[in-house]
């Protein structure tokens, strides 16, 4: 069974940071592309970051482009996803996702993990 638990999730005010952590089985994480979504109420699932196997290959979502950053420690089999300065409209649910390959649309994903939510206040 494949698992994917988020934490790191919470309430912070705008300009601040949150670092968001996701446990991933061994059986997939070496060899699995990851990526974090978010979904506000009432808005669509919309890619936030991805990264390769290895970690070399960061990729990111214009909106947060110069302010997240995605990480993962293979020894841990987690992934990592640094938020600074924070705005009031990352205000989301945020997933942690595994794929084959690269992506940046939820469809390709094929494992996800629960969610964590991070408010920002303002």
């Amino acid at each position: 069974q494949v698992q994917l638990v988020e934490s790191g999730g919470g309430l912070v005010q705008a300009g601040g940071s949150l670092r968001l952590s996701c446990a991933v089985s061994e059986r997939i994480f070496g060899s699995y592309w990851m990526g974090w979504f978010r979904q506000a109420p009432g808005k669509e699932r919309e890619f936030v970051a991805t990264i390769n196997w290895s970690g070399a290959l960061p990729y990111y979502g214009d909106s947060v482009k110069g302010r997240f950053r995605i990480s993962r420690d293979n020894a841990k089999n987690t992934v990592y996803l640094q938020m600074n300065s924070l705005k009031s409209e990352d205000t989301a649910v945020y997933y942690c996702a595994a794929a084959r390959g690269y992506g940046r649309s939820w469809s390709e994903y094929e494992y996800w993990g629960q969610g964590t939510q991070v408010t920002v206040s303002s």
